[in-house]
């Protein structure tokens, strides 16, 4: 267990400035993971995104904890750490270390956005502020690098030479962990009952005696593909396959047509549509399906995939994004860009063969176990650590 000179636990002081589900999760349990330090958080609620990423330093400009001593700042990727340190002068040497559970240069924008360059540059100047930077996966580590070497490209003039090499030397990668007991070994019968206590009907039954059941957990909005969600479905109909559809994730006053509409032409096959009550539930739908599903334009880590693949699911994903770092190629099907029905076709092919119907194999479930918190957890205590060490503890 870490210590001070003085025996006592290093004090951290957490900020998450936009603390949604995922965020808020990661630093719970990454709290409750590390006991040998001193934890203390703070979390801005997440709405107002564009508020929230670029005014949060001036939110907290008054807060008490930030005129403390400390031994490490944990920031989330939304926090202005340049902004903070500059606002509070008693921070300026405090060690630093920035988790980017997103980045700004790889996030898409949606038609009624408009574009800005101001959150990239928070973005870009905390990884600048930091000793030390983490991204969530790889294929976020090298979108923001590129994010960043691309803007360089079309500023005027004075820009830093060497500095997206120099945020390449002192970042690494460790992914948010799954939660031990998503887990999730089972037999065939216990399945079965698993489905039983879950079922609110009886969807109607194809050529097959037992449905293939599809679960899709994804926010419900733009970058989450629920477009193509509804065209794999409607593909996988005009097959005959036999499935049935659960619904999970977070929705929000707009609900993508895409979705109603999945709603009004598949309400034959939907076993659930809509947020789970509680994480037991989650975790139960989840290990009550056959396969995950994702059709995202945007997925930095994709742990609503890895946590349904923990709990005994087969990846069905599209060849984009974080997807190809994660899983083999038999688990993943063409990114075809904007031809969403040839995707949709390509998609539907591996659920098919998954469901035995079709001419290829079924797939069995890939081994995550080194994404779960017991198996990051000396990891995480050793980043936090060293990255206090090189520091005089006050």
């Amino acid at each position: 267990m870490p210590r001070t000179s003085t025996l006592r636990k290093p004090r951290i002081l957490l900020l998450s400035a936009y603390d949604a589900g995922s965020h808020r999760r990661w630093r719970e349990q990454l709290v409750h993971s590390q006991p040998g330090f001193e934890w203390h958080v703070l979390s801005l609620s997440p709405r107002f995104f564009r508020w929230r990423i670029r005014g949060n330093a001036l939110t907290w400009l008054n807060e008490p904890l930030l005129k403390e001593s400390w031994d490490l700042l944990l920031v989330t990727s939304m926090v202005d750490l340049a902004s903070i340190r500059g606002f509070h002068p008693n921070l300026a040497h405090t060690p630093a270390l920035l988790y980017m559970h997103e980045n700004q240069f790889a996030y898409p924008t949606s038609d009624d956005q408009h574009s800005s360059i101001d959150p990239q540059m928070v973005n870009l100047y905390s990884a600048v502020a930091a000793e030390v930077v983490l991204f969530n996966s790889e294929w976020n580590r090298r979108s923001f690098l590129e994010g960043v070497e691309k803007l360089f490209r079309r500023l005027p003039d004075g820009i830093p030479e060497g500095l997206p090499e120099q945020i390449a030397e002192k970042s690494r990668v460790m992914p948010v962990p799954i939660d031990d007991d998503v887990f999730h070994h089972i037999s065939e019968g216990h399945r079965s009952g698993e489905r039983e206590q879950l079922w609110g009907g009886n969807p109607e039954s194809g050529t097959c005696s037992s449905p293939l059941r599809i679960v899709w957990a994804a926010r419900w909005e733009y970058d989450k593909g629920p477009d193509r969600l509804l065209a794999i479905l409607q593909e996988l109909d005009r097959r005959a396959v036999n499935f049935q559809v659960c619904i999970l994730g977070e929705s929000f006053r707009k609900i993508p047509e895409a979705l109603m509409s999945i709603r009004q032409q598949f309400s034959h096959r939907l076993v659930q549509f809509g947020y789970a009550s509680s994480r037991t539930e989650y975790y139960q739908w989840l290990k009550s399906a056959d396969v995950v599903l994702s059709t995202a334009l945007h997925e930095f880590q994709g742990l609503a995939v890895l946590e349904a693949v923990a709990a005994g699911c087969v990846p069905i994903v599209p060849g984009r994004e974080v997807y190809p770092e994660l899983f083999a190629p038999e688990y993943v099907y063409p990114d075809c860009g904007e031809d969403i029905q040839t995707e949709a076709a390509h998609a539907a092919t591996l659920i098919e063969n998954q469901a035995g119907k079709g001419s290829g194999g079924q797939l069995s479930v890939p081994d995550v176990r080194s994404f779960s918190c017991n198996a990051l957890k000396s990891g995480y205590e050793n980043i936090l650590i060293t990255t206090i060490q090189p520091h005089e503890l006050s």
